[in-house]
Parts: structure tokens; C-alpha cells; sequence
């Protein structure tokens, strides 16, 4: 008998759709985020001052009009900062508070505090700044001519693209340009700074990162991190834009706090947070390819220009991922790429779902398309052509062998499933009799790789305490953002010890229950803080295990656990039962746990090794429509075939790759970011700012999954599911550049967002 069976007949919880763990309360609106919390008394409310300016000298900060209104109670400045003026960060280049510089409109200078929050919104605006202006960079062109950098430009070749580019048979030369994205979680960035006895702090945050917060909230008050609690329960919402630039929040309230020794709430207003924040890293494009007469790529020099926003934030490893991802599915051997990340004027972009991985794979897709209508070829084809070998031609630009390749099974089973061949027939005669209405239809796969690319963020820590009823709770560094993690983290859990769903239950992401976690991004939440859990249960299970063995004469393998019962060949057993028992002779039912991804390893300085524990696979067949006359388009069907591993919970996972393919076409066609040439973000609200509705979800939106375990030892043989589904949208653009091409001849050149406007450029060109 193997101690993981289950002889009850239960279904385990893993791996069938339960429900999200929050979901009744978010639909009841009983779910609580940190707006929610029960303020205690003598609750302030801070808002910010914003910079006016790109850039220029902050001459003088006047806060008498201000102090003189109703309610408010102080000004907090650079000045009241007892620790650290620059937050506690790896680059360490941003203030926390704009002082004798300003770097970009919207950039906070200070805050008010008031005892509402409208007294503290409408006094902040009567605080006068005194700036010099100074000249701005706004764009990347100009960055790039001025050298303006946040970090060294880095570079990385393999073979000689100069000379394979000399002997090719074909050549092209191209640009693109492709937009930022803001990450419009549907609950704003707040933070909520409670101080306690002695000196500490309660600091609600709603962030994917607590501890960072607390390292960067500590640092700003020149106190020890053990002197500062985060907890989080859930966000509505993070995509990135909640890993580092919510500590933002809770170092202003802190400092706040601190001055007027007062608990401290600050939530931005919608507009301000679009002008605050950080965005999706906008990049632009030069590239020379060389190829040979079946599309296959022979030599690629590609410079990829980046714009960080006035500081690093965490822009060098989102450069850096776009470097490892811009080879996306393909082999590249004589090819040099050169990163610049360029400094600006704007806010500081950030991390953004996928970080880095869409805009290194959208180059290389746009190169594959314009290789295919060069020579008159089925992108497909010359795609397919491109791909990862099995066993040759399978090692990465950065050293990488490539070693659980599905690309050209998966691929190959999309094609059939989505009746390419016989659709593209049609839409070729379709657009023959069409004048005006144009279609297009693409196939792009995504290849991506899952782990931090900072080795030291690959570890996870969680505990998992059984109480005498039978009950259980975990807590683990990991932190719920709606995409189903505590639900998943649960399910492990559940059947690790045999018990059923209901009777476990995760609770919120706190810094002093597991210190130094890691944030929760990379699409690493569940590999890392469930198999942690996991790993916690099981020490829980095995002293369980080693008691009832004791008690039945038997080896403790032969114990088993399932169905709420604990069964031996002589006894079977109640778990909570066996909990009591255990219990009142003294057997542990707590443990910790602790994962640290294996095999990885990578050299920061020569940007090579092993970055990613494993890829994950996914293809997407899009197929769109567009009026030459308005450049309007609409998206008509789409078809995914996307790789999960053994899914923990099919439903959650298959949520997760239609948000993410919506998020990804929303980056790709209507979310487009304005700067007028002052330097103001013009796009600062939902009425100037569109992400995708319900009208533009297809009618036809079909999902399958690729029935294959992850061939790593990953938790429950799964795969992580949040980032790469974004770059299925990819083929959105693609689709649109075969109907744009469909209605004139030549080059086609579409910048992303693909917005109406951007259309009819392309068709005009």
C-alpha cells in the first residue's frame, strides 16, 4: 500500500475545478481589500503633490494655503524623512520624495494629510511648487540620440550576424515601435500605516511584494525590519504594477505616520494613479535579418531601446528577459543583440505581466511575418521552419539547452484543431471579392520561461499548522491577486493530507509569519509557495504517520492518508480523530516548509546559463477583421492550445489564459499611451484610456489545454499559467498585419497598439 493512496474513493482536490477560495465573498462584495478594513480612531488621509513639470529644479514647496484649510493637519516633505531620502531599493536612484529635482509630471513631492480624504485631495492642489524648468526627454528616439540611460547598455551575440548577414541570400531592415500598457487593476494603489507599541508598525498594503515593503518602510524610518509587520489578504488586481511601486504608498504613509503619530490611509484617485505609476516597459526596434529563400533566419542584429522612465525601478532584469525571450520559439545562431535602457522624463515603467518576455517575442514575430510576405510564403510555414529542434538546433542565444520541446506537436495539433489550412483558403477569397473589408489570420506560439532571472528570488517558505478539530491553515510568502493561488496552494495541501478542500484554509500573506518572501510574479506563485506547503504538510503527515504506526505495529509507509481518513492494514481512522489522539501525546502538528527551485543558474554579468527551469509552450490562431476606410478592426475568432502541465485546477488556469489573452490584445490594439510635448500624460482616466470590453471579446473564444505533465519535478506536475498566455495575443497583431497586407502591396509597417489610427498609417504607407 503506497502511503499517497487513497483507498476512500474521494476525488483529490487537486486537479479539478474547485472553486476560487474568495469567489462567493467577491461576488457578495463581503471580501474585504484594504479600503474595507475598519479604520480605528483618529484615522488620517494623505494625498499627494504632484510635479507640474517633466523635469526641473524644485526651487521652493509652499504649503500655506494648505495648512490654512479646513481639516488638514500637515505637510509631509523630504525634510521629515528620519531614514533614508531614496528608497530602499537595488538600484537606489529614486527619492522618496522629489526634493531638489523633479523628473516627470506627476512625480510625488510630498503629501497631505487631512482628516478626510476629499480636505486632503483638494489641499494638495493648493500647494504651490516653485520649479526651474529644465529641458525633458520624452521619447525614446531622443534618448537614445542623447544617450540618456538608466543602466549600461548590455549586449549579447552568438556566431557573427555581421558576416552571416553579409552571405545571406535575403536581407530586410525594419523598425517597429510598441507602446506601454497601464496595468489598470480594478483596485487602485493603496496603503493603510497603523502605528503600534513601542516604536513598531502595522502596515496594510495591498502589494505583491510585503516584503519589500516592509524592507523599504523600514529603511525610510531608520528602524529594523522586525519593527515592521505587512500583511496583505488579497488586491484587486496587480499585473506587475503592484510588485515594487505599492511600497511606494506605504513609505509615504509611514513617514506620515510617523510625523503626526497617527494611523495613516492613502489611496490614489484613479487619475493620479495613472500619472504616479509606472507602465509597460514601451520599446522601439531596429533590426537587420538575413535568410534564406524557405524564410529560415541565417543572421539577425537586432537593437532593442527601452524606456525606463526617469529611474531603474526594475527595469535592467526586464531588459533582460526581453533578451532571453527574443528568440520566442526559434533557433538564432549568428545573431546580435544590443539592449539600451534609456532614460526619460516620464514615470518609472515597472514590472507588467510578463515583464520584458512580450516585448523581446513580439520583435522576432514581426520579422518571421515580414520574412513570409518578403517571399510570398504561409507565415506558418516559415515559422514552423524556425522552430526549436528536438535535439539539434535546440540551444538558446544565452546558452540554454532547450529540453521539453513541444513546439512543433503543438503547433502541428493547432493547426488541424483550427481548420488553418481550409480558413486561410476562405479568407484569401473572402479578401479577393472584399474591397473594403479586409481579414487576416495567424498562428504565433509562445515559448516561455519560468523562473525569476534573479536566482535568489527562487525560494518560497510556508507553514502549515493542523489544529485538534482536524482543521488546517497555511500561511505562505505568496500573495493572492485573484488569480487563484490560495485556492491552488489549498488543493495541495488538501491531498497532501488527505482532508478535504473545505477543511483547509490559507490565510493572508503577512511578514511575520514568513519573513524575506519573495514577491509574487514570474509567474512563480504556485511553483514555489505550493510546493512549500506542500512540503510543510508532508512533515506535519509523517509524524501523524509515525505515531499511528506506532500504534498499529506497521511501518509508517504503510500508513495512508485520503478521504478525511487514516487507514493501516489493522485500523482505519478518522484524521481528526488521529489529530486529538496525536495531540494528547505530544506529536507536533505545525511544520514549515521550504522550496528552492533546483538546476538553475545564470551569470547576471554575461547574461548566459540556465535562467529557467523549464519553458512553457502555447499557440494561438487569430483570425480579424478591418475596415480600410476607418481603420477600425475587430477580432473574430480565436483558437489557443496552451500548455499548463497537469493543471492543479483546469478552470482557474483556463480563467487565467483568457484574461491573459485579453490583457494581451488590449496591450496590442486599443491601450494606447499619450504624452503631449510637455510631458503630460495625456491618457490619464477611462475615458481617454481603453482597455478591451466585453464587446471586444470574440464570439468564438475556444481554449484546449496540451495533455502533458510538466517533464520537470514541478508541484503536481503543473505548469505556471499567468504570464505566458499575455504573448497568445501577439497573434492578434500578426492576423492584423495579413489583412493590412492584404489591401496594398509592399512592406507593412504597424506599430502596436494597433489602434485605428495606427491601421489606416499602415494601410496608407
Amino acid at each position: 500500500m503506497s502511503a499517497d493512496q487513497d483507498l476512500t474513493g474521494q476525488p483529490p482536490a487537486a486537479g479539478r475545478s474547485a472553486f476560487h477560495e474568495s469567489a462567493r465573498a467577491q461576488v457578495a462584495g463581503s471580501a474585504t481589500y484594504v479600503d474595507d478594513i475598519p479604520e480605528i480612531r483618529g484615522t488620517l488621509y494623505a494625498a499627494p503633490i504632484l510635479s507640474t513639470v517633466a523635469h526641473g529644479r524644485l526651487l521652493d514647496v509652499d504649503t500655506a494655503a494648505a495648512l490654512a484649510m479646513p481639516g488638514v493637519r500637515g505637510v509631509i516633505l523630504a525634510r521629515d524623512i528620519p531614514g533614508d531620502r531614496v528608497l530602499g531599493n537595488f538600484s537606489h536612484d529614486e527619492p522618496v520624495f522629489a526634493h531638489s529635482t523633479v523628473q516627470h509630471i506627476g512625480q510625488v513631492i510630498g503629501v497631505v494629510v487631512a482628516e478626510s480624504v476629499m480636505q486632503a485631495r483638494r489641499a494638495a492642489r493648493q500647494v504651490r511648487c516653485h520649479i526651474d524648468t529644465l529641458p525633458a526627454i520624452l521619447n525614446l528616439r531622443d534618448a537614445l540620440k542623447a544617450q540618456s540611460y538608466v543602466l549600461p547598455p548590455v549586449f549579447v551575440q552568438r556566431g557573427d550576424a555581421v558576416q552571416a548577414l553579409k552571405s545571406a541570400l535575403h536581407t530586410l531592415h525594419g523598425t517597429l515601435e510598441v507602446g506601454g500598457q497601464e496595468h489598470f487593476y480594478l483596485e487602485g494603489q493603496i496603503a493603510y500605516v497603523l502605528p503600534q507599541e513601542q516604536h513598531q508598525w502595522l502596515v496594510y498594503s495591498s502589494t505583491q511584494h510585503p516584503g519589500e515593503v516592509q524592507h523599504w518602510v523600514a529603511h525610510a524610518l531608520g528602524i529594523d525590519q522586525h519593527a515592521v509587520r505587512v500583511e496583505c489578504r488579497r488586491m484587486g488586481g496587480g499585473f506587475g504594477g503592484k510588485e515594487t511601486q505599492a511600497g511606494h504608498l506605504a513609505v509615504w504613509s509611514a513617514v506620515a505616520a510617523r510625523k503626526l503619530n497617527a494611523p495613516i490611509k492613502l489611496r490614489l484617485d484613479r487619475d493620479d494613479d495613472f500619472l504616479v505609476t509606472g507602465k509597460r516597459h514601451p520599446f522601439a526596434y531596429d533590426y537587420s535579418v538575413g535568410f534564406d529563400d524557405s524564410g529560415r533566419i541565417t543572421g539577425l542584429q537586432l537593437m532593442m531601446a527601452v524606456n525606463c522612465g526617469f529611474s531603474a525601478d526594475l527595469s535592467g532584469p526586464v531588459a533582460d528577459r526581453a533578451i532571453f525571450h527574443a528568440d520566442n520559439a526559434y533557433f538564432l545562431q549568428d545573431v546580435h543583440i544590443a539592449s539600451y535602457r534609456c532614460k526619460t522624463n516620464t514615470q518609472s515603467n515597472t514590472a507588467f505581466r510578463g515583464f520584458g518576455g512580450p516585448q523581446g517575442m513580439i520583435v522576432i514575430e514581426s520579422i518571421l511575418g515580414d520574412i513570409a510576405r518578403q517571399l510570398g510564403l504561409d507565415p506558418l510555414a516559415v515559422r514552423r521552419r524556425n522552430l526549436y529542434g528536438v535535439t539539434a538546433r535546440n540551444v538558446t542565444h544565452y546558452g540554454m539547452t532547450v529540453e521539453d520541446n513541444i513546439l512543433e506537436p503543438l503547433l502541428s495539433k493547432l493547426a488541424l484543431t483550427a481548420d488553418y489550412p481550409r480558413r486561410k483558403q476562405a479568407i484569401s477569397a473572402w479578401n479577393a471579392s472584399s474591397p473594403v473589408i479586409k481579414r487576416g489570420i495567424a498562428i504565433t506560439p509562445v515559448k516561455f520561461g519560468i523562473s525569476f532571472t534573479a536566482t535568489l528570488f527562487n525560494q518560497a517558505g510556508a507553514l502549515v499548522h493542523v489544529y485538534t478539530d482536524g482543521s488546517v491553515q497555511v500561511n505562505h510568502g505568496g500573495t493572492e491577486m485573484g488569480q487563484g493561488l490560495n485556492t491552488k496552494v489549498a488543493q495541495i495541501v488538501a491531498d497532501e493530507l488527505g482532508v478535504a478542500l473545505d477543511q483547509v484554509l490559507a490565510t493572508a500573506a503577512d511578514t511575520s509569519k514568513i519573513p524575506n518572501a519573495s514577491a509574487t510574479a514570474a509567474s512563480a506563485g504556485t511553483d514555489l509557495n505550493a510546493r512549500a506547503a506542500q512540503y510543510a504538510a508532508r512533515k506535519v503527515k509523517g509524524k501523524l504517520a509515525q505515531f499511528v504506526a506506532g500504534l498499529d505495529r506497521c511501518g509508517a509507509g504503510a500508513v495512508c492518508f485520503g478521504g478525511g481518513q487514516v487507514i493501516t492494514p489493522t485500523a482505519t481512522r478518522l484524521f481528526a480523530d488521529v489529530v486529538r489522539q496525536a495531540h494528547a501525546n505530544r506529536i507536533q502538528l505545525w511544520s514549515d516548509g521550504f522550496y528552492r527551485t533546483p538546476k538553475i543558474h545564470y551569470d547576471q554579468a554575461a547574461l548566459s546559463g540556465r535562467p529557467f527551469y523549464y519553458f512553457a509552450y502555447g499557440a494561438a490562431c487569430a483570425e480579424v477583421a478591418i475596415d480600410t476606410l476607418t481603420g477600425e478592426s475587430r477580432v473574430l475568432k480565436v483558437d489557443i492550445l496552451h500548455d499548463v502541465g497537469t493543471s492543479i485546477n483546469p478552470a482557474i488556469d483556463i480563467g487565467q489564459i483568457e484574461g491573459g489573452f485579453v490583457q494581451g490584445m488590449g496591450w496590442l490594439t486599443t491601450e494606447q499611451l499619450v504624452w503631449n510635448d510637455k510631458g503630460h500624460l495625456s491618457t490619464h482616466a477611462p475615458s481617454t484610456y481603453k482597455i478591451p470590453a466585453t464587446g471586444d471579446i470574440p464570439e468564438h473564444f475556444k481554449i484546449d489545454l496540451w495533455p502533458e505533465p510538466n517533464r520537470e519535478d514541478n508541484v503536481f506536475g503543473s505548469k505556471a499559467v499567468g504570464e505566458p498566455p499575455l504573448m497568445l495575443a501577439i497573434s492578434v497583431l500578426e492576423a492584423l498585419k495579413e489583412a493590412v497586407a492584404a489591401a496594398r502591396s509592399g512592406v507593412v509597417r504597424l506599430d502596436a497598439p494597433a489602434t485605428a489610427e495606427n491601421v489606416l498609417r499602415s494601410l496608407k504607407a
